[in-house]
């Protein structure tokens, strides 16, 4: 039996490409992939309950890193698949992959936060919900 990668994830979120993501050579430019990472993980840490506007606990990205697989053009979509390789006290590491229509496998990445009181920036704890769902993305 075939693995497909679509089953090591645990949270997906379409993302549609824009015209301006595209470079001279007409595909999607490598930094862009990066956003995409921020955008997928902090949806998620909005929906999961932390406050990025007033919260005293905000994540720092530490750390990121990003495989080209394949390439992708405007107006393409696609699908970005989240889960946690590794959860520490005060950090963790998410793990993306981003999929075409077809389930080709375009990049995949990783993305470091560690969480930081929001005055002194000085490292805490994940908060406890957050760490209840963040359980949730874990994988083995």
């Amino acid at each position: 039996m075939v693995r497909r990668v679509r089953d090591d994830y645990r949270y997906w979120q379409r993302i549609p490409t824009r015209w301006n993501d595209n470079d001279v050579y007409g595909h999607v430019n490598n930094v862009v992939h990066y956003a995409f990472m921020d955008t997928l993980i902090n949806t998620w840490l909005v929906q999961a309950g932390l406050d990025i506007h007033d919260g005293s606990v905000i994540g720092l990205c530490v750390e990121s890193h990003c495989n080209y697989r394949s390439s992708i053009s405007f107006p393409d979509a696609m699908d970005a698949g989240l889960r946690i390789g590794h959860l520490g006290r005060s950090s963790v590491r998410y793990e993306v992959a981003f999929l075409a229509a077809d389930d080709t496998v375009v990049a995949e990445g990783h993305f470091v936060h560690v969480f930081v009181d929001r005055t002194t920036r000085k490292p805490v704890e994940v908060p406890t919900g957050l760490r209840d769902a963040m359980i949730g993305l874990v994988t083995s």
